[in-house]
């Protein structure tokens, strides 16, 4: 289970790196405009338009994914089994030193200083 939740994760952060990189790439509604007045875009390797659509195709399939690896990441998490039930404090109670009263040792040199637990 673990191989598959690593692999899963991997995947999700690649994914997740891959969207942002996709929706930085695009151009916004407003760069049409310049594109109508000689901005270049018609010379590209997608052509005037065939760009957006791609971009836009890989963009919906990578966010396609990241969703489906996130429902399963939450799917592997929940299923992942307790190591036992009972809350924090519960299980800080246990692990605790025994509260036994400490050692009172009198003051080496007689002094009147109070007595110093050990």
């Amino acid at each position: 289970m673990d191989v598959i939740f690593t692999i899963t994760l991997t995947a999700h952060i690649l994914v997740g790196l891959s969207v942002i990189g996709l929706v930085l790439v695009q151009h916004g509604k407003g760069a049409d405009m310049g594109a109508a007045f000689g901005g270049g875009a018609s010379g590209s390797l997608f052509g005037a338009t065939g760009a957006a659509n791609f971009l836009s195709r890989a963009t919906a399939v990578l966010a396609t994914i990241f969703f489906l690896t996130s429902l399963g990441l939450a799917y592997m998490a929940s299923k992942q089994p307790t190591a036992a039930s009972g809350s924090v404090m519960d299980k800080a109670m246990q692990q605790a030193p025994s509260t036994a009263a400490p050692a009172v040792v009198p003051a080496p040199d007689g002094s009147k200083a109070q007595d110093i637990p050990k």
